[in-house]
């Protein structure tokens, strides 16, 4: 069967990437509309309305209003931007969540994708909560490290400009503590308050990890770092997209140093746990604009149209 596919936004980061992901699949037909038809409301309805699937690539303010356009109960919208994603009418796009929730994507004809830094948080953190290990109410603080295409074409054309020594430094910016993906980390990883987050830029495309450090005499019971390890094989058994990595291992390193970008290209997460007896750091790594963006709405797709879930998508 062949779908309909209509993307809105084709235009930016994540939408570029997507029809990247699509132009080739025979199961595909791609919806184009006119370059100077893109902001008439009209044509984007009739676009929006004609397609089995709709992706949103897209400002909150602009998704809402795509979202009003569709009157087709046959439409699926896939929604990239952080507008939907607590909304209790939406499938939250993240199939490895916990159990359910694949066939949730699969009835719901409205899905939210994931924020990149929230999919690793969620994925690090929601197995320990599920499993009763890390309270509910732990003061869980983050930090991510990020390429410069998660900012836009706007940071994107200023850090490969060249030319301005500030930015081969890292960045850390959200300084206020108000990052826009704090709401799902904290609903999705099942959280009693949002977590204190440090996102940091730096000088590389893509790529991002997100790390959660902890004391293990804080949390709900006593475990040991394997004993963690073992919490996440068992959460993601059978997860083609998740790997979980050895304990500690020299081969989690490159030369003692951790490489963000390992996982590029690819629609993969890597879940790490490094430290001791009394300190720990989880760590989950992935492609911000693969699984962090485009790669989890193509997941998303194929699950939903009952396509492999891995179509167009590389491990």
């Amino acid at each position: 069967m062949v779908f309909k596919v209509f993307v809105d936004g084709q235009e930016g980061t994540t939408g570029l990437r997507l029809l990247d992901y699509l132009s080739g699949r025979s199961d595909v037909e791609l919806l184009r509309i006119a370059d100077d038809k893109r902001k008439d409301p009209a044509e984007r309805a009739r676009f929006l309305n004609a397609a089995d699937v709709a992706f949103l690539c897209l400002p909150d303010v602009a998704s809402r209003e795509a979202v009003s356009l569709v009157t087709n109960p046959n439409t699926c919208v896939i929604d990239a931007s952080t507008a939907f994603r607590t909304a209790d009418s939406w499938a939250y796009g993240l199939p490895e969540l916990a159990r359910g929730q694949r066939e949730k994507i699969r009835d719901s004809k409205r899905i939210a994708v994931p924020g990149c830094h929230a999919s690793a948080f969620v994925l690090a953190v929601r197995p320990l909560v599920d499993a009763g290990v890390l309270p509910a109410d732990y003061p869980v603080s983050a930090f991510s490290l990020t390429g410069y295409s998660g900012g836009g074409k706007s940071m994107i054309a200023e850090f490969e400009a060249g030319g301005n020594p500030k930015l081969d430094s890292p960045r850390p910016y959200a300084l206020g503590l108000e990052h826009k993906h704090l709401p799902e980390m904290r609903v999705q990883a099942g959280l009693a308050q949002a977590p204190v987050f440090n996102p940091i830029v730096g000088n590389f495309l893509k790529g991002l990890a997100v790390t959660v450090p902890v004391f293990t005499d804080r949390l709900a019971r006593k475990v040991s770092a394997e004993q963690i390890v073992e919490i996440y094989r068992k959460h993601y058994e059978g997860e083609q997209f998740v790997r979980v990595m050895p304990y500690n291992s020299a081969d989690n390193l490159d030369g003692g140093f951790f490489d963000v970008q390992a996982n590029n290209d690819t629609n993969r997460v890597d879940l790490f746990v490094f430290g001791n007896a009394e300190r720990l750091n989880l760590v989950a790594r992935l492609d911000n604009l693969g699984k962090g963006a485009a790669g989890a709405a193509v997941q998303c797709m194929n699950v939903h149209v009952g396509a492999d879930e891995a179509t167009g998508l590389r491990a």
